[in-house]
């Protein structure tokens, strides 16, 4: 690059500084000086990423005074480019304005402009940006967009439940994994999904005191979601910002005995317009048709304003079948109406599933399958699918269709549906063997020599 003190630049990466001035030259560098933002820049003259400003005749220019010049012909003299054309203001012939006078506040923000002034990058850096952009796009249309980003192992069980529920808009859902197959996993990447995919940008969780801090760390260790801790400290600070504290953050962690304990934080947690509400040890929301827990009536406060709720609970009918009955009604108050009608339909469930396995395991249906399920789907003709699942002159890949299309019928119109996900260690195989091993503890011994 040739540079004269007082040529006109405009920089690549920072386009926002204006229209630069070339002020000082050494064997190695150049200083460009910007007037319209009072900044200087200090460039290596072998690879500056500045652009020559340099206008054509037929271009209209603006002065520094704010007068504009339509350009007729272009002069240089050392370097510096002198414009000699009509003032559009006075129609003055022969008007002479040099670069250096140019206006300081040009800008070449749109594409088409950085195009007429040159602006252009190398070829190379070109097809690096449109393969960054590519690949961007490919990642954004991806089904498994937020599932891929975990910093876990990515585990077959838990990647099918979290690209469910994570794709639905509003999940409300009961997660009733057993004890150690990673329910709280399973959360992180739905709520990470929901959010990536702007399902959801209010998010929160309420989980036992004991459990704060653990779900802090592995929704900021594993998923990248920074959650803020709110207590009654925390609410009182930021008092001053808003009316509601729970309006002050996004993703927003506190303990259930937190909001129990205070009726006008619940209220004001009720009131957060929250898209997704997390609830961990769900089991702890006790609930009887006679006696409604103070814990089971907050979550449900919130639940109401809430359009996704993601229960949590290991043990789903460790209180018995009201309590289960309770977390479903929270999830689906119109489908779970009626403690009674829920005892009477559940005890329904044996024939559906019965079928349901038989489908699942590709085994010929028994009599008594093809008439519950033609009962059960009274209100459609399942003829036609049955026809095809029993068929041996039928593609394998059809009778598979027909096998799914009865499955997902029977488990939308019967029994929890898509309510609730629970896999089991004995379901899922891959886990290593349990062994016991016992040590006898000093303090007990000495207990036992004693009594006897």
């Amino acid at each position: 690059m040739s540079y004269a003190l007082g040529q006109r630049w405009i920089s690549d990466t920072e386009s926002d500084l204006g229209l630069g001035t070339v002020v000082a030259l050494d064997a190695r560098t150049v200083t460009l000086m910007f007037p319209a933002s009072e900044e200087n820049r200090l460039y290596a003259r072998n690879d500056a990423p500045i652009t020559r400003v340099m206008f054509n005749a037929g271009d209209t220019i603006e002065s520094h005074e704010g007068w504009f010049l339509t350009v007729e012909r272009v002069e240089e003299d050392n370097g510096i480019l002198t414009y000699v054309g009509q003032r559009t203001d006075t129609g003055e012939e022969n008007v002479v304005l040099r670069e250096i006078l140019l206006s300081h506040q040009i800008r070449f923000n749109k594409p088409q402009d950085k195009l007429f002034a040159g602006q252009i990058d190398r070829m190379d850096r070109f097809a690096l940006r449109y393969r960054a952009l590519k690949n961007q796009y490919e990642q954004h249309k991806s089904p498994m967009r937020g599932l891929c980003g975990m910093r876990a192992g990515l585990i077959p069980h838990q990647l099918f439940i979290a690209h469910e529920v994570g794709r639905r808009h509003a999940p409300r859902v009961l997660l009733a994994d057993e004890v150690g197959l990673g329910k709280t996993i399973e959360a992180g990447m739905i709520i990470h999904q929901q959010v990536l995919s702007g399902r959801a940008s209010r998010v929160l969780v309420v989980v036992p005191e004991t459990l704060q801090h653990q779900w802090l760390v592995e929704m900021l260790r594993r998923f990248n979601l920074h959650f803020s801790i709110f207590d009654e400290e925390r609410c009182v600070e930021a008092f001053a910002d808003a009316d509601n504290p729970f309006d002050t953050a996004q993703l927003v962690l506190c303990s259930l005995d937190f909001l129990r304990k205070s009726r006008k934080r619940a209220e004001q947690a009720a009131e957060g317009e929250w898209d997704l509400l997390v609830v961990d040890e769900a089991h702890h929301l006790e609930w009887s048709e006679d006696k409604v827990s103070r814990e089971y009536q907050v979550i449900e406060g919130i639940a109401e304003n809430t359009p996704g709720v993601l229960l949590l609970t290991a043990t789903p009918e460790q209180l018995g079948r009201e309590s289960h009955f309770a977390r479903l009604r929270l999830l689906d108050p119109d489908r779970f109406y009626d403690y009674q009608a829920f005892v009477e339909e559940e005890q329904q469930y044996e024939p559906v599933a019965d079928a349901v396995s038989q489908l699942l395991s590709n085994e010929k249906l028994s009599n008594d399958a093809k008439n519950s399920i033609t009962e059960l789907l009274s209100e459609q003709d399942v003829e036609p699918l049955l026809r095809i699942v029993e068929a041996d002159d039928v593609d394998e890949e059809q009778r598979r269709d027909a096998r799914h299309e009865l499955i997902d019928n029977l488990m939308d119109r019967h029994g929890t549906g898509r309510v609730l996900f629970r896999n089991t260690r004995a379901a899922i195989q891959g886990f290593p063997q349990r062994h016991l091993n016992l040590y006898p503890l000093a303090l007990l011994r000495s207990i036992k020599q004693q009594c006897v």
